[in-house]
């Protein structure tokens, strides 16, 4: 679909529908490998000091977190969630971000104060920001 129409509001709904479902069969596999009664995290006394990143993607897209030890405590703490990757400003090279890039050439008809196709494309990239931009 992307290759023939582009990401468009229908592709990016159409892909969460189908990630849906390949999700719920993994998670049919996972919950086969789970074992009751074992511990499910190790518990450790003593944090070294050190940097970490994970990074994964969620339901909206990339989603990193950067931590920071040190001395055995949490110096430091970053979460980027995907709205923030989605609804960013342009980089450092004057590039719009990717929710600016969908919306560039967006209907909005005469007169009409919310307009439907800002909103449709709005939540294809996040269902919860329609209502803080319209």
């Amino acid at each position: 679909m992307v290759a023939r129409d582009g990401g468009n509001v229908m592709s990016r709904v159409v892909a969460r529908l189908v990630e849906s479902a390949r999700l719920l069969m993994a998670m049919e596999s996972w919950v086969g490998m789970l074992a009751p009664g074992r511990p499910w995290c190790d518990a450790h006394r003593e944090i070294p000091d050190g940097r970490a990143i994970g990074m994964t993607e969620a339901a909206r897209g990339a989603l990193g977190h950067w931590l920071r030890v040190e001395n055995g405590c949490i110096a430091g703490y970053q979460i980027i969630a995907p709205t923030t990757w989605n609804f960013s400003p342009r980089d450092g090279a004057g590039l719009p971000g990717p929710l600016e890039q969908a919306l560039k050439g967006a209907v909005v008809r005469a007169g009409e104060r919310n307009p439907l196709s800002v909103q449709h494309i709005v939540r294809s990239f996040d269902p919860c920001m329609a209502c803080t931009v319209h």
